[in-house]
């Protein structure tokens, strides 16, 4: 018996017994037939190479199985194939599906307990269809006795298709004489069974539902995989995510706190959606970046969850929360200690160690595009932590990245990627330049209720700098009381310079760390290369000779400290 697509209503001219009553011997295998089969065999005939006298094959234009496989099962319990006997009398289903889409043909058989088709099927095909269908097909069954005889009927057809469901009238199930043609006419009836074949046209509405699931899920859990966390977990452990739980919000959504049933561990959450500013395109790059990266002073991501619209991450919490409580007396509480420099000058260090990792040690260059106070978590042991990499751009070591978004906190954008939209590892410089300078003189960017000339923060200091000024006048109060001048005038003068305007002046995170970690020392000259307004004056040469590499001891250091390619 077989299933048949055909371009005509009747098949004029088949023959019955090994033609299975749809080709004959002339047109057996012409290309020209248009005609689909899936035919249920319970004879071996060699001169079509059939495997044996029990298979499902799949025959387009002829009788010689394009695929072909025994009858039977995989059973989704254990994955272990059964054997079915077309002629044991037991009633089966069989289901034929076709996705244009994926240009794939299956065909999956079962006994008739089994409600819903084995999730692998029996016999697949993977080849487009298209070229043999004419504008118009049809669909139906035909079927040789051959020599035993056997009566071959349908319990039941179904067809579905993205626009109707149809139920073909069968003829009325016959009186049998005998229990053994009652048996036999079972065997046949049961390949009826056939609920659904799927046209080349529902391709079209599962691949809607498959890009959808595919854009949301399968193209990054596939490929960074992180520990997904059960949606109900989460919810349990932010109590619903109650105002209360709330540690803050923005743009990207909101971030709560919870606690895990059982471990007890205390997570920060951060949900956001489809429609939030920043979109799935920062969900993705965070998941992809700071989901695969290991370093004592990053943020590290425990994990995900998904619910309807609505993303989430889950992170380590840090009880000190961000450093921007720090440095804004309008958010500090009255009780709250003032960070000494020794905590200040190591929060620094922390920071740089992360940004330096992000640029030249890890497998690929990140860019955070989004550093400032807010974005710098501090543990509960007062060491920093960077995070939110909601913004971060990746590429390959040795290119050079490109976007067509300016992305980033208003303050904190460096001026060339405001005029161009290129992000490069300087812009993150620039950005903790400005913070290095937020972090010593305890104030934020711009005051615009500060005293004349003292609204905007590295604009003073390099006033103060150039007018030979005490730069200690920039300082907090409570720093500057702690007399660390020679670390204090580092760091303004290093903030000022990692902040400069153009950005083949500002030294690369590696030099940032040799120098806090006193390897490499600032220059006598400094104040000259900052302050020149004609950048054209400082030629290749000048630049590479902006520090004496002599000074720190036997190591080589050129031009990589301000070399415009990084």
């Amino acid at each position: 018996m077989a299933f048949v697509i055909s371009p005509t209503v009747g098949l004029p001219g088949a023959s019955s017994d090994q033609y299975l009553g749809i080709f004959n011997q002339t047109n057996n295998g012409k290309t020209s037939n248009n005609v689909i089969a899936i035919e249920l065999d319970i004879h071996k005939d060699e001169e079509f190479g059939d495997i044996d006298d029990n298979h499902v094959g799949i025959n387009i234009n002829g009788l010689r199985s394009i695929a072909s496989v025994s009858a039977g099962y995989f059973d989704d319990k254990d994955g272990n194939f059964k054997h079915l006997s077309l002629i044991s009398g037991k009633a089966m289903r069989l289901w034929i599906t076709y996705s244009h889409l994926d240009k794939q043909l299956n065909v999956t058989l079962s006994p008739v307990e089994l409600l819903l088709p084995p999730l692998k099927p029996l016999l697949s095909l993977n080849r487009d269809l298209s070229p043999y269908f004419l504008e118009e097909m049809y669909y139906g069954f035909t079927a040789s006795t051959g020599s035993i005889g056997a009566l071959h009927y349908m319990l039941g057809f179904y067809v579905s298709n993205p626009t109707e469901s149809i139920v073909p009238i069968l003829p009325p199930y016959p009186k049998k004489a005998t229990h053994r043609t009652r048996t036999i006419l079972v065997v046949c009836l049961t390949l009826s069974t056939i609920t659904a074949f799927v046209a080349s046209w529902i391709g079209y509405v599962f691949y809607l539902r498959h890009k959808k699931v595919k854009e949301v899920i399968e193209e990054w859990e596939i490929q960074y995989g992180p520990h997904r966390f059960a949606y109900k977990e989460l919810f349990n452990a932010t109590e619903g995510f109650k105002e209360k739980q709330l540690l803050g919000r923005g743009g990207f959504g909101q971030v709560y706190r919870g606690t895990l049933s059982g471990s007890g561990a205390e997570i920060a959450v951060k949900r956001t959606s489809h429609g939030s500013r920043q979109g799935m395109r920062e969900f993705l790059a965070e998941i992809s970046t700071i989901g695969r990266l290991r370093h004592p002073n990053l943020v590290r991501l425990l994990g995900y969850s998904r619910h309807n619209e609505d993303l989430y991450l889950v992170y380590d919490f840090m009880p000190n929360g961000s450093l921007d409580k720090y440095l804004n007396r309008n958010n500090m509480n009255e009780n709250q200690e003032r960070l000494t420099w020794e905590q200040r000058f190591k929060i620094l260090n922390d920071v740089a160690s992360a940004l330096l990792y992000l640029h030249q040690e890890w497998v690929q260059v990140i860019i955070h595009r989004d550093i400032k106070p807010a974005n710098v978590l501090i543990d509960n042991e007062m060491n920093a932590r960077l995070g939110d990499f909601g913004l971060a751009k990746l590429y390959d070591q040795g290119f050079d990245p490109q976007t067509s978004r300016v992305a980033g906190t208003l303050g904190y954008i460096a001026p060339e990627f405001l005029r161009t939209g290129r992000a490069t590892t300087n812009t993150d410089v620039y950005a903790f330049g400005l913070v290095m300078l937020e972090v010593v003189c305890g104030r934020r960017l711009i005051e615009r209720h500060a005293n004349e000339n003292e609204d905007v923060l590295v604009e003073w200091i390099l006033e103060l700098w150039g007018k030979g000024e005490d730069l200690l006048d920039g300082v907090e109060e409570s720093v500057r009381q702690e007399k660390n001048r020679g670390q204090l005038e580092l760091v303004l003068k290093l903030g000022v310079l990692c902040s400069h305007q153009a950005a083949s002046i500002r030294p690369t995170m590696g030099a940032v760390m040799r120098i806090l970690n006193g390897d490499l020392q600032l220059p006598d000259n400094l104040l000259e290369v900052v302050r020149a307004e004609n950048l054209r004056e400082w030629d290749e040469t000048s630049m590479e000779l902006l520090f004496d590499v002599n000074s720190f001891g036997t190591a080589t250091f050129t031009n990589s400290f301000v070399s415009p390619g990084r």
